[in-house]
C-alpha cells in the first residue's frame, strides 16, 4: 500500500546547523524508517489475505478511519491552525490521488504476489522523473532519462506483457506508481505553502469522508477475526504514519529515504510464509533494474539548499 510521505526538515541539533544531525538521530530516522516500512508491508499483507472475504472499499475505509482518529486524536489542539490551507484545491487533489492509489493497489495485491506489486510501485519516482519536467519544469538529465528508461523495462519483464505469465492484474500496480507519483509531485507543491501537518491532515479526512460515503453499499459485517484484522491495519496505518513523520524529523531524506526499498524484503517474506508465493527469475530480474535505477535517479537528483 503506498505510504503517505510527509516533507519535513530535520530537527537541529544543539551545537550544529539543522543541516548537521548527529550520528544518534541519524540513527534513529534510519530505525523510524525501517519500522515505518515494516508497518506499510505489515498492511500489505492484512490487504491481501482481508480481500479474500471483504470488499475492498470496507477494507479502505478501515485503513482510513483509524488513521484519521489518530490524526485528531494527537493534532487536536493544533486543528484551527492545521485545517488553514492556502491551496485547498491541490490539498483535496493530492488526497484523492492517494486514496486512488490505495484502491488500485489492494485490488492488485488480491491476485498477484506481494513482492511483484511492490516491485512494481518503485516505479513511482522514476515516473516523478519523467514528469518533474513538465509539471515541474526541473530539468532532468540524460543519465537519469537512461535510468527512467531502465525502470520501465524492469516493469516490463515483471508485467510480462503478452507473455505466458501476463495476468491483467498487474497493471493495477501500475496505475497505483502513476497515481502516487502524481501524489508525490503535488506534495512537493504543497510544501512549499502548507505545512506537513496540515497537509497530513486533509489526507486523512478526505479519504475517510470519501469512504464512509461510499462503504455502506459494500458493507460486509466482519466476524471476530475480522474486526481484529481491521483494527490491526489500523494500527499499522497509524504506526507508518507517525514513524515516518518522526523519520524526516530527526534525519535527512537523502539518509532514510533509500531505506524504503527493505519493502522488496518484507514483500517477499510475507509472500513466502502467508500465501507461498515464490518471486521467479524474471520477477527478481525486474525488480532489480527498478530498485537500481530508482536508486540512481535517487543520489543523482539536483541538490538544492
Amino acid at each position: 500500500m503506498p505510504q503517505n510521505p510527509v516533507i519535513a526538515p530535520p530537527a537541529p541539533v544543539a551545537g550544529q546547523g539543522p543541516s548537521e544531525p548527529s550520528p544518534a538521530n541519524i540513527g534513529w530516522g534510519i530505525l523510524c524508517m525501517l519500522f515505518a516500512v515494516a508497518c506499510a508491508s505489515g498492511m500489505d499483507a492484512i490487504c491481501k489475505y482481508l480481500g479474500q472475504s471483504y470488499p475492498v472499499p470496507l477494507i479502505v475505509w478501515a485503513r482510513y478511519i483509524s488513521q484519521a482518529v489518530l490524526v485528531l486524536l494527537v493534532l487536536a489542539p493544533r486543528l484551527p491552525v492545521l485545517v488553514r490551507t492556502r491551496r485547498l484545491g491541490m490539498q483535496l487533489l493530492r488526497s484523492t490521488m492517494l486514496l486512488g492509489a490505495t484502491v488500485t493497489f489492494i485490488y492488485g495485491v488480491q491476485r498477484i504476489p506481494l513482492a511483484e506489486a511492490s516491485s512494481i510501485l518503485f516505479m513511482a519516482p522514476l515516473i516523478v522523473t519523467a514528469l518533474s519536467y513538465p509539471v515541474l519544469r526541473e530539468a532532468v538529465g540524460m543519465n537519469r532519462w537512461i535510468a527512467v528508461v531502465v525502470g520501465f523495462t524492469g516493469a516490463m519483464i515483471v508485467i510480462r506483457p503478452g507473455g505466458a505469465f501476463f495476468q491483467l492484474w498487474s497493471i493495477f500496480p501500475l496505475v497505483t506508481a502513476f497515481l502516487y507519483a502524481l501524489f508525490m509531485l503535488t506534495t512537493r507543491q504543497l510544501s512549499r505553502t502548507d505545512s506537513s501537518l496540515t497537509t497530513l491532515f486533509y489526507t486523512a479526512v478526505v479519504g475517510t469522508l470519501v469512504m464512509s460515503a461510499v462503504v455502506p453499499f459494500f458493507w460486509v459485517s466482519p466476524d471476530l477475526k475480522g474486526w481484529a484484522l481491521l483494527i490491526l491495519l489500523g494500527l499499522l496505518g497509524g504506526g507508518n504514519t507517525f514513524a515516518m513523520i518522526l523519520a524526516f524529523k530527526v534525519a535527512p531524506a537523502a539518509v532514510i529515504s533509500p531505506f524504503e526499498y527493505s519493502r522488496l524484503i518484507w514483500a517477499t517474506t510475507f509472500g513466502l510464509f502467508l500465501f507461498g508465493d515464490v518471486p521467479d527469475l524474471w520477477t527478481a530480474t525486474g525488480a532489480t533494474l527498478i530498485v537500481g535505477s530508482g536508486l540512481y535517479v535517487f543520489f543523482r537528483r539536483p541538490r538544492r539548499g
